[in-house]
């Protein structure tokens, strides 16, 4: 799959405009049957001096049960490949089109948001973020989209995944983990006993990655 053809509209997306001058961004990807409000809070949350411009955009799908997808589901760790293949172009071009680079980016999200904000941060031929705030999520697996785990070398990488999560089991925020720390990421790891679902007791060590990885 190429990422050349991005077809379709731009996507919706709510801004949050930086306090002062635009030190870089914080863009934050809902999950499955979400939209672009779900994470919007998150964005004080993690950036509370208001740093950064702040976004989150909707995903293009319309899909059964309702709300916004990313893609549609085939199964874990495997997204749908037709429907991957169609919206990843998308996400790529609007994230490209930003008011920074993408190395004054930090890209996350939660749940299908982590796996593409994985699949923009170490896909074919993308550029390498500031960092990646990865929620409960899985690195994909797709025909003919490689990731490049290395590309992260040295790049402030969070982790959090709830041990007791029912939807996507925690192995497969262990195996991001542990590959993208075998790639020489410096890697954030945090686990709690919740199911699937943002813990609060993430967010200070999210923000402090945040902080850092768009240092003043």
């Amino acid at each position: 799959m190429g990422l050349t053809e991005t077809g379709g509209e731009p996507l919706v997306a709510r801004w949050r405009e930086p306090a002062g001058e635009l030190a870089g961004a914080l863009v934050l990807l809902h999950g499955r049957g979400a939209d672009e409000n779900d994470l919007h809070p998150l964005l004080d949350v993690l950036d509370p001096e208001r740093r950064l411009l702040g976004v989150t955009p909707g995903g293009p799908l319309h899909l059964p049960p309702g709300g916004r997808h990313w893609y549609a589901l085939g199964g874990i760790p495997t997204p749908d490949p037709p429907t991957f293949a169609s919206t990843a172009p998308r996400l790529a071009a609007f994230l490209d089109a930003l008011p920074v680079t993408m190395d004054r980016v930090v890209l996350g999200g939660f749940s299908q948001g982590t796996v593409m904000s994985w699949a923009m941060a170490l896909g074919p031929d993308r550029p390498r973020p500031a960092a990646v705030v990865a929620m409960s999520g899985f690195l994909p697996r797709v025909p003919d989209y490689p990731l490049e785990p290395a590309r992260l070398a040295g790049v402030p990488v969070g982790i959090a995944h709830g041990t007791l999560d029912p939807v996507i089991p925690h192995r497969f925020g262990a195996e991001a983990a542990e590959t993208l720390a075998a790639a020489g990421a410096d890697v954030l790891r945090l686990e709690s006993d919740v199911p699937h679902m943002v813990d609060p007791a993430w967010i200070e060590p999210l923000r402090a990655l945040v902080a850092r990885a768009i240092a003043p």
